[in-house]
């Protein structure tokens, strides 16, 4: 038992799929993008007028608003992506269905997202 090396140091082994601190730091990020949005669009929603179609149209007549929409479309499906991703991969051991998993996570948030921009470029 004395002759047990420690599991700490350049000779430690290290599992997984390595995301950490890349993860961790897109989740801050599109989060923090998707607050900002919030802000930008509760700021305009809560401006004196009535709130109907054609003032949530006006607001997102903007191309400006558009891009700054667009922007957050991809933010949450990227962090939808980095969230549930990780749920698969903790929780889920059997390898197949793990894929199967992330293949259906990935083809649904591109159709939510692709759905999201065709009906924001309608406006």
């Amino acid at each position: 038992m004395a002759d047990r090396q420690p599991n700490f140091g350049a000779k430690r082994v290290v599992v997984g799929a390595h995301y950490g601190l890349r993860d961790w730091l897109s989740q801050r990020a599109t989060a923090v993008l998707m607050v900002l949005f919030t802000v930008v669009l509760l700021a305009q929603v809560l401006m004196p007028g009535p709130l109907d179609y054609a003032r949530w149209a006006g607001i997102f007549a903007a191309q400006w608003m558009k891009v700054l929409t667009f922007v957050v479309i991809v933010s949450l499906a990227w962090h939808a992506w980095v969230g549930v991703r990780d749920i698969w991969m903790d929780y889920v051991k059997p390898v197949g269905v793990r894929l199967a998993l992330q293949v259906f996570t990935i083809v649904w948030l591109v159709g939510c997202a692709g759905w999201a921009v065709q009906v924001l470029w309608r406006l």
